[in-house]
C-alpha cells in the first residue's frame, strides 16, 4: 500500500521516498530534486549518494544516471557525463534530459548530423518535444547548413516532418524558410499544401510580393506573371495559395469549384438581395494593358444586378470593371480591358456577385476565365 502511495506522489518526491525508501526509481527521483542551478556543494553530494543508492536498488533507474551525469558536467568531467548519458540512453530514449543534453553535447562539437539525430529521437519520443524544439529548430533554419542537414532529416519522411515544416513556414525568417522549402524536393522531400501556402501569405502580408511570386513559380513551374493561372478551374488543391483561384468566404454567397465537362466549374448562387466577393486569385502583371475574357453559364440579371470583375491594385486603387452579360448573350461569352498603371507591383482579380431584387436571387457558372495581355493572340 505505501509503495503505490509512493508511486502516485509525483509532486513530493520526499514523501515518495519516505513512504518507499526501498524503490530505486522513487530514490532516484529524489536525487535529481538536489541538481539545481543554486546546489550547494552538500547537495551534489547528497544527490550524488542518493544516485548510487537508486542504482544498487534498481539498476534501471534511469534518473539515478542523469543525476550522475548532471554532477559529472559540473565538475567538468565532459567524458565521464558523455559516458553516463549514454547509458542513460540506453536505459530509456524517453527521458527528456538525457537528449536535451545529447544535442547541447552534439551542437558543442559541431555535430549537426549527430544533433539532428537527437532531435529525431527527441521528437519522436515525446509529445512534448515540439514545444520545446520546434522554436529551436525554426530559429536555426537561417543557418545554412543547419538547413541543408535539416532538409536530409525531412527528406527521410519523420512522423514530426509535416508539424514542423508548418511550424517554420509560420515563425521562421520567410527568405530562409523559402530556401528550406526550395531545398527539400532537391533533398527527396516534399512541401505540402498548407505550409507551402502559409509561406507565401506570410511574404504577401510582409509585401515581399516579388519573393512569394518567385517562390510560388518555383512551384508552378508554367506560371507566367503576364496572365493570369488555371482558366479552367483544372487544379485540385487542398490548399490554395493566392496565386490560385481561392473562394471567398462572404456571408450568404455559396460558392465552389468542381469538375465539369472540360475541366472544372466554377457554381455561385446568391439569395435575393445578397452579395459580395465569391471568387479572386492575385495577379502580378507588369504595367500595361489586359484584356479579360471567358465563358459563363446560368446568368440571368437585369443589368444592375450582373456579377462583375473588378482587378484592384495592392494598395487599393481600383483598376477597372468588367460586368458580365447575361449567358444568353454571344452564347455565354464575355470579354474587357484593364490597365494596369506604373506603381502598381500586386493587384487581384475577384468575382463580385451583386445584390439581386429577384425572387430566386442570383446564380450561375463560369467554366472559363482568363487575364492576359491585350495585345496576346486569342488561342
Amino acid at each position: 500500500m505505501s509503495q503505490s502511495l509512493a508511486s502516485i506522489l509525483t509532486g513530493s518526491p520526499e514523501r515518495a521516498h519516505a513512504l518507499a525508501p526501498y524503490d530505486g526509481r522513487i530514490t532516484a527521483r529524489l536525487s535529481q530534486t538536489f541538481v539545481t542551478a543554486s546546489s550547494t556543494a552538500a547537495d551534489f553530494a547528497e544527490a550524488t549518494r542518493l544516485a548510487h543508492l537508486a542504482l544498487r536498488q534498481d539498476p534501471t533507474a534511469v534518473r539515478a544516471v542523469i543525476t550522475l551525469g548532471l554532477n559529472a558536467q559540473v565538475r567538468g568531467d565532459v567524458a565521464g557525463a558523455r559516458r553516463l548519458y549514454a547509458y542513460a540512453d540506453t536505459l530509456s530514449r524517453r527521458e527528456s534530459q538525457t537528449q536535451l543534453w545529447a544535442i547541447e553535447d552534439a551542437v558543442a562539437r559541431n555535430d549537426i548530423p549527430g544533433a539532428l539525430r537527437q532531435y529525431d529521437i527527441a521528437l519522436r519520443t515525446s509529445r512534448t518535444a515540439p514545444d520545446l524544439l520546434f522554436p529551436v529548430l525554426a530559429a536555426a533554419v537561417d543557418d545554412p547548413a543547419i538547413r541543408a542537414a535539416l532538409a536530409q532529416t525531412l527528406a527521410s519522411d519523420p512522423v514530426w516532418g509535416p508539424s514542423l515544416t508548418l511550424y517554420i513556414s509560420a515563425h521562421s525568417d520567410p527568405a530562409a524558410a523559402v530556401n528550406l522549402f526550395r531545398s527539400l524536393p532537391r533533398a527527396g522531400g516534399k512541401v505540402t499544401d498548407e505550409p507551402r501556402a502559409r509561406l507565401i501569405n506570410r511574404l504577401i502580408s510582409n509585401g515581399s510580393f516579388a519573393e512569394a511570386w518567385n517562390y510560388y513559380s518555383d512551384i508552378a513551374s508554367k506560371a507566367d506573371r503576364r496572365m493570369s493561372r488555371d482558366p479552367r478551374f483544372e487544379a485540385d488543391l487542398a490548399i490554395p495559395t493566392p496565386f490560385d483561384w481561392v473562394l471567398v468566404d462572404s456571408d450568404g454567397i455559396s460558392s465552389l469549384i468542381q469538375p465539369g465537362e472540360r475541366g472544372g466549374v466554377f457554381d455561385f448562387s446568391a439569395p435575393a438581395s445578397v452579395g459580395g466577393p465569391a471568387l479572386q486569385q492575385m495577379q502580378m502583371l507588369p504595367p500595361g494593358d489586359y484584356r479579360l475574357e471567358g465563358h459563363s453559364d446560368g446568368i440571368d440579371q437585369p443589368e444592375g444586378s450582373r456579377p462583375y470583375w473588378m482587378l484592384s491594385c495592392h494598395d487599393g486603387r481600383e483598376l477597372g470593371r468588367v460586368v458580365m452579360p447575361n449567358s444568353v448573350q454571344a452564347k455565354g461569352a464575355f470579354s474587357g480591358r484593364f490597365t494596369v498603371p506604373a506603381g502598381c507591383l500586386a493587384q487581384m482579380l475577384t468575382l463580385i456577385i451583386r445584390p439581386s431584387d429577384s425572387v430566386s436571387g442570383v446564380a450561375g457558372s463560369i467554366n472559363q476565365i482568363r487575364l492576359l495581355p491585350a495585345h496576346r493572340p486569342v488561342r
